[in-house]
């Protein structure tokens, strides 16, 4: 940690392991990016596609760079830093490792919000869009009063969630065999979770909600820090500790469901981004932005993974994090049970 004392007086704090494990995360992103925009069926040099993201192509390549494959690579990096971040936030409230979107069944949640529009009403890509988010911040909210008792505790809150995640996942089996053949396998392929086919459509929309809760989790980061160390202790410090935990969980919530809206429950992302930011820096606080960059790059080189090993729109990405999320959740688990901490 390092002082930095400006001309008014102020001093500002600098953790340097923070700022030059953000500092890489960020290259990495960028990198693997530019390598997964040049892989696919047509695949173009790294130079070719700095050149062309920066005007200087020919009109082949700005057509494949620009319109085909830079949104997807876009709606990765956001969906990658909204998982992270969001999984950092609940991590965070919940005070527990397990405390991601993933266990908790936020992400179910909003696919049975999807489901329901897909299934009942056979509605378009945005109405699906729509129902994953207002299936997420239903869950959300459901969690919040079913675990609410004179406050939220850090386990409470992680039991009510995987009972929650449990009702959904019933309830997705539910409307999948009430489908037809073709809703069904439209819901299936959605529900695994792919970066597949999108496009500006989804960029935008995902990037101005996150433009906008960024100021707003950042505000509330000094009170976060506290409210680690317990609710008495944040409370003594002059924490408004409900108003604050609100303010972050629907933070925290409309980042998955957004995230999931745009490109399905992506597994494990929210659960292993901030546990290996929180590794890197060896920082003990809630890690948000080293979480956000952490997501974003595990997406991005999770999805070139899919792409060279199997081709492009083969596998998606969805399996591709799911395969590693589930060894790190049992390496996790394994971890925590040593510890005695489960």
């Amino acid at each position: 940690m390092k002082a930095i004392r400006t001309r008014g007086g102020l001093s500002v704090r600098l953790d340097v392991r923070t700022a030059a494990v953000v500092a890489a995360l960020v290259v990495a992103g960028l990198a693997a990016s530019v390598v997964l925009i040049g892989t696919g069926d047509f695949p173009i040099p790294a130079a070719d596609v700095i050149r062309t993201l920066l005007g200087d192509g020919d009109a082949g390549q700005e057509f494949i760079i620009n319109d085909l494959r830079l949104p997807r690579v876009l709606v990765g990096l956001l969906v990658g830093a909204s998982l992270g971040l969001g999984g950092a936030l609940f991590q965070s409230i919940s005070r527990n490792p397990l405390g991601s979107p993933d266990v908790l069944g936020l992400g179910q949640g909003a696919t049975a919000g999807a489901l329901l529009v897909i299934v009942v009403f056979s509605g378009s890509a945005a109405q699906v869009a729509a129902g994953a988010l207002v299936g997420g911040l239903v869950t959300g909210a459901a969690m919040y009063l079913l675990a609410w008792k004179r406050g939220v505790h850090g386990y409470r809150f992680v039991l009510v969630g995987i009972g929650m995640n449990a009702l959904a996942v019933a309830m997705n089996g539910y409307l999948l065999t009430k489908a037809d053949f073709v809703d069904a396998a439209r819901a299936v392929v959605w529900m695994t979770g792919s970066l597949n086919g999108r496009d500006w459509d989804q960029v935008w929309p995902l990037f101005w909600l996150c433009l906008l809760l960024l100021p707003i989790v950042v505000a509330h980061a000094r009170p976060l820090r506290m409210l680690e160390m317990g609710d008495d202790v944040a409370y003594a410090l002059g924490v408004p500790v409900e108003r604050t935990r609100i303010a972050l969980m629907g933070s925290a919530v409309l980042l998955t469901a957004a995230a999931t809206a745009a490109a399905g429950p992506v597994s494990f992302v929210a659960l292993t981004a901030p546990q290996l930011a929180r590794r890197l820096t060896r920082s003990p606080g809630p890690n948000l932005l080293p979480s956000m960059c952490m997501g974003a790059t595990l997406l991005i080189v999770a999805d070139w993974m899919s792409q060279r090993t199997f081709g492009a729109d083969q596998v998606p990405v969805g399996v591709v994090t799911g395969v590693l999320g589930g060894v790190y959740l049992l390496w996790l688990l394994a971890t925590e049970r040593k510890a005695g901490r489960i």
